[in-house]
């Protein structure tokens, strides 16, 4: 299968290096002035796929089949006031927009690639625990108070969704005392494999999707700091812009990243999950990783891949 490389490098590094068709860092630009305009399409992208995501699972599992999967009627209902969550908020940001005099995006295409009720509920709890991340990661972005307001008012909706789901797979409901935002760019990245396609008419938006890093399924099911994992990078190769220099893992926490020494292995990078320094939010959770070249920050300039989405205990 046909592979793509993807360079990355230390940011003096990068000042230096000639910009080259497989330097992934060098030939990335600065983003453009993000408006309040665009974070509300931004979020109401990601609650489409949430809204369509809880609509076509309810509709091709019964309350039945949930019952057979181990989940009782209760669960099924309050599953259905989810759904119902998620519609009001794509309702009310659409209505935002327009009030604005911005076109709202439409609902894409997606496919989800839940086959029965408990994968279903397993791509619930990562979607929500996600949606957590983008609205945390997008409020310092957000300059209008009402529009911020709103948006926390979302977010701790969200975060009880992700709370209950987690509950319902006899995970912690609260694993961590801090969330984990996420940037724009590396929200899109992680929405990006659901969505098969968009209509044409929807206002572009200025985000852009990393390369994907996976979890392997080889990992241990109990991760936990200390422990070696694999990262998979499917269909592609990570390589430093100059063929030496170390790659790194960089753990995402809202006080700021965690590195650790990634080594390269066939079809991707190990590393041990390393621990947050004491006075620092931990590593727990639903937790995200990044590989770079840098390790000192995590920025969209930085990321060469990821994140990938791990459950730290």
């Amino acid at each position: 299968m046909k592979s793509t490389f993807f360079s990355i490098a230390a940011l003096a590094a990068i000042a230096v290096a000639a910009p080259a068709k497989n330097n992934l860092l060098a030939l990335r630009q600065a983003a453009p002035q993000i408006t309040d305009a665009d974070i509300l399409n931004y979020a109401l992208t990601l609650e489409h796929l949430e809204d369509k995501f809880y609509r076509e699972g309810l509709a091709n599992f019964t309350e039945s089949d949930f019952a057979a999967a181990g989940f009782d009627s209760t669960f099924y209902n309050n599953l259905k006031e989810v759904s119902s969550d998620e519609t009001t908020h794509v309702s009310f940001l659409t209505a935002a927009l327009t009030k604005a005099g911005a076109k709202p995006v439409a609902e894409c295409t997606y496919n989800f690639g839940v086959t029965d009720v408990k994968s279903f509920i397993a791509t619930a709890s990562i979607l929500e625990g996600v949606g957590v991340s983008a609205y945390l990661g997008a409020a310092a972005d957000i300059m209008s108070k009402a529009y911020l307001t709103a948006a926390g008012s979302i977010l701790t909706v969200e975060s009880r969704h992700s709370a209950y789901i987690r509950a319902s797979l006899m995970e912690s409901p609260a694993p961590s005392p801090f969330d984990v935002p996420l940037s724009l760019n590396e929200v899109f990245t992680l929405a990006a494999p659901f969505i098969v396609s968009c209509p044409d008419s929807n206002p572009t938006l200025p985000v852009k999707a990393f390369p994907t890093v996976v979890s392997s399924p080889d990992n241990p099911k109990n991760i936990t700091s200390g422990t070696k994992i694999t990262l998979l990078t499917p269909n592609y190769v990570v390589v430093p812009a100059d063929g030496a220099s170390q790659i790194f893992a960089a753990f995402i926490t809202v006080t700021g990243p965690v590195f650790t020494e990634a080594t390269k292995v066939d079809g991707g990078f190990s590393l041990t999950v390393p621990t947050a320094p004491e006075g620092t939010a931990p590593i727990g959770g639903q937790s995200y990783v990044v590989l770079t070249g840098c390790n000192t920050t995590v920025t969209d300039d930085t990321v060469a891949a990821g994140p990938a989405v791990l459950e730290i205990s």
